[in-house]
């Protein structure tokens, strides 16, 4: 397994580099952001750990691009900035994990061989079908670049279906991933169906006679 280290202290670097190695896996080191970038686009790597303070282009930066053009090599933050709201935009740029420094390198192993596990499919940090455009951090729906005002249900609906893009998706399902109450009526599920079609247009969310919903984006 090959590992790409994005980390500009280089004491902390090398000491990476030397344990990840010990642990049988092939280590690249790039020492700046914009070096970082490079290698996450082009290179063939199964897990990025990347600091967020870097030269030249910052950690988020990073992410953000790979993201954007759509690699979705899992990558763990690895970063002295350690509050909550560091936290929180990491992952929602798109992280797979965040270990604040300092750290045990028992635990970061523990982290990588998890996210190697999960692979690396495609997990945008906003979604996007047909004209539609849904970012699940900041609950901003837009519509031809247009933006809708959608309730917090309307919206955790929408997201299930666009997360799921093409699939029919059953009432039962959606039922039981949006409400989290399998005694709830199915019929609530076709009410917010109609909401969403009165702000979004009609032919957004497609009836699957017999089977379900799914979401076209047109």
């Amino acid at each position: 397994m090959r590992i790409l280290v994005v980390e500009d202290e280089a004491v902390l670097a090398r000491a990476l580099r030397r344990g990840l190695q010990a642990e049988g896996f092939a280590v690249d080191v790039a020492p700046d952001g914009e070096t970082g970038l490079h290698l996450a686009l082009e290179g063939d790597h199964d897990v990025v750990v990347l600091d967020l303070m870097l030269p030249g282009r910052s950690g988020i930066e990073v992410l953000r691009t790979m993201r954007h053009e759509e690699v979705w090599t899992p990558v763990l933050v690895l970063s002295a900035k350690d509050t909550d709201d560091d936290v929180t935009r990491g992952l929602d740029v798109g992280a797979d994990d965040y270990l604040p420094k300092p750290f045990a390198f028992t635990v970061l192993v523990a982290r990588l061989r998890a996210l190697l596990r999960r692979g690396a499919p495609p997990r945008p940090a906003v979604l996007e079908v047909g004209t539609l455009r849904l970012d699940p951090a900041t609950r901003e729906v837009r519509r031809d670049g247009v933006p809708v005002d959608l309730t917090t249900r309307e919206t955790a609906l929408l997201e299930h279906l666009m997360r799921r893009p093409g699939e029919v998706l059953t009432k039962v399902e959606l039922r039981d991933h949006v409400w989290d109450a399998a005694g709830d009526d199915l019929n609530v599920v076709e009410v917010y169906v109609g909401y969403l079609r009165r702000k979004l247009g009609r032919a957004a969310i497609e009836t699957v006679r017999g089977a379900g919903y799914r979401v076209v984006g047109r």
